[in-house]
């Protein structure tokens, strides 16, 4: 059998058993490649076949109802052209390039081509400024840069030996110096490897967000990701021709995860809707119009849309998940109310394919991110001891090593082994596990804290304050504390319609005192702005760090809000 035919029965026996967590956890073993290319022996295999070539594999609506859209042959032939213009200029496999583009065809273009080539490709958000593009070029490497013209200045101080492609999306005449996109076009749309492409040979490299330090360069190869999202597959339940909405920027893991390999692996169509600002109705509205089967969005976006109107969806897509920090009951129960749907989390990392989630079929324990999902050995290792055990960090095993995993943080040895010792890879992630194999998210094991002997998770009294009618979003951090070393401090955004002040701090706290058991209460409360990174994450420790400013002495530092404490308020003593 050819990689192509193993593949695809490793993927058909998944798609068979979607509806079967146990047989398909028992059932499923990784295919392991000695030479894998996934545009060359995967896409445009699906691309050849008269049937399937045909269908859709890329749809891309604007704004203004204008729309791009693209079949899987169209892609396949697009993408041979555009890798036979590259080589044409002297770019060779191994070669580093970042792509820094928007949701446009091009990006797409240029993830097959670069595969197609072997070359490793730098994902990069077009949020980044020079300091960051510094950065990415020094330890990534990059001899080579495709932007948009928009942001395609950035570069100009930006130091190191690269050449810049230009995409020409604006008309204008063209940058001094830059390669130009545009002249791929006459270029043939047959493509041919100059060698085969070895399974561990490195094809992507993504800066994860730094929630609490520097961004870490996580490297993937030609399998960790084109065959570890057979995982996230299951996850999702995706299927031959369906159509998937991922609300997720360009430049982060989550894009490729559910932009790229994950729908194309299920042989499915990727949707996108680009706006300048988030409006919930014009989404549904596109959603409806599209024939959005299956979606996947970040907590963030779910909290938006339960506050608008989810009726005004007439066709819910039959599959909806969320990723990227754990989702609270509250949303969940909301959307399952309006569209008959239950949102199913799922964990990962950049560093990963889903680990954990819950899966088509399986009954959702609310508040909980599943089971471990098939190819994957998850255990919990208690920090302290060093053994497995219901309450811990969230481990795998390495014997085997499941596919989905990194190679490495490239250029980082230290920290590669420190994240693969003891025979398992260290998430960082702390959570626990039921009597039934449930496992549920507590928090990272650097936001997790004591009060007094009790360790808190943020996400939990998060989940609590994000249910009270007032409150958009909320972060937890410990406040220090003469008697309890710390109590719970939240941070609150509050939801339109609602103004702060000590009337609505007193009203969240006795809510949170109502639903929550006295060790776990908030005991402090400001409303404020939350400090996220470029990929929406909240930076605790930012928070945390304003605490101990706040807090380490008398006099209350220049610039910080006004704080709330269960102190004020006489009727919330006790």
């Amino acid at each position: 059998m050819s990689v192509t035919d193993d593949f695809r029965a490793a993927r058909d026996r998944l798609l068979a058993l979607r509806s079967d967590y146990v047989q398909a956890r028992s059932e499923f073993r990784w295919p392991r490649f000695e030479e894998f290319n996934f545009a060359l022996d995967w896409f445009d295999q699906i691309a050849a076949d008269p049937a399937k070539g045909i269908n859709p594999a890329l749809v891309i609506v604007e704004q203004d109802g204008s729309a791009t859209r693209r079949s899987y042959a169209d892609l396949a032939a697009r993408s041979s052209q555009v890798a036979n213009w590259l080589r044409s200029q002297g770019v060779r496999r191994g070669d580093r390039m970042i792509i820094m583009l928007g949701n446009q065809v091009e990006l797409w273009e240029l993830m097959l081509a670069g595969i197609k080539l072997g070359i490793v490709l730098i994902p990069t958000t077009t949020l980044m400024g020079p300091a960051d593009l510094a950065d990415r070029v020094e330890r990534g490497e990059a001899g080579w840069a495709a932007v948009g013209r928009s942001n395609i200045g950035k570069f100009a101080g930006v130091p190191g030996r690269y050449r810049l492609i230009e995409i020409d999306d604006t008309g204008t005449p063209a940058t001094a110096g830059a390669l130009q996109y545009r002249d791929s076009a006459g270029f043939p749309d047959m493509f041919t490897a100059e060698a085969p492409t070895a399974a561990d040979e490195t094809l992507l490299l993504y800066f994860t967000s730094g929630t609490t330090s520097k961004a870490k360069l996580v490297e993937h190869t030609h399998t960790s990701y084109p065959v570890g999202h057979l995982s996230t597959m299951f996850w999702i339940g995706m299927e031959p021709g369906d159509v998937h909405l991922n609300v997720a920027s360009p430049g982060w893991a989550k894009h490729a995860w559910s932009n790229v390999f994950t729908p194309w692996i299920a042989e499915a169509c990727v949707f996108i809707y680009n706006y300048d600002r988030f409006d919930a109705r014009a989404l549904m509205e596109q959603m409806d119009r599209e024939n959005v089967t299956s979606f996947c969005a970040p907590p963030t976006v779910w909290r938006m849309l339960i506050q608008a109107d989810l009726a005004l969806l007439k066709k819910p897509p039959s599959k909806v998940v969320s990723a990227g920090e754990p989702l609270n009951a509250e949303v969940i129960g909301q959307v399952q109310r309006a569209w008959g749907q239950t949102i199913r989390d799922g964990f990962g990392q950049t560093e990963t394919t889903v680990q954990v989630a819950n899966t088509p079929g399986q009954p959702v324990k609310t508040g909980a991110m599943g089971q471990p999902l098939p190819g994957y050995d998850v255990v919990l290792v208690d920090p302290n001891t060093g053994e497995e055990a219901d309450d811990g960090e969230l481990c795998l095993r390495l014997d085997p090593r499941p596919v989905g995993l990194m190679k490495a943080y490239y250029g980082d040895p230290q920290k590669t082994a420190e994240a693969f010792r003891g025979g398992y890879y260290h998430t960082g992630d702390m959570a626990s596990r039921d009597g039934r194999g449930i496992i549920t998210y507590i928090g990272r094991d650097d936001d997790v804290f004591k009060s007094s002997d009790y360790r808190l998770s943020p996400f939990e009294l998060e989940s609590v304050l994000i249910e009270h009618p007032a409150v958009a979003e909320a972060a937890v951090v410990p406040s220090p504390d003469a008697l309890k070393l710390s109590v719970p401090k939240a941070y609150v955004v509050l939801a339109a319609g609602h103004e702060p002040g000590p009337e609505l701090a007193e009203d969240i706290l006795r809510y949170c005192r109502d639903h929550l058991a006295p060790f776990k209460r908030i005991r402090r409360l400001e409303f404020a702005a939350l400090p996220k990174t470029i990929s929406g994450k909240i930076r605790r420790v930012e928070l945390r760090h304003s605490e101990e400013l706040r807090h380490s002495g008398d006099a209350i530092p220049e610039g910080f809000g006004i704080e709330y404490s269960e102190a004020d308020f006489p009727g919330l003593k006790g």
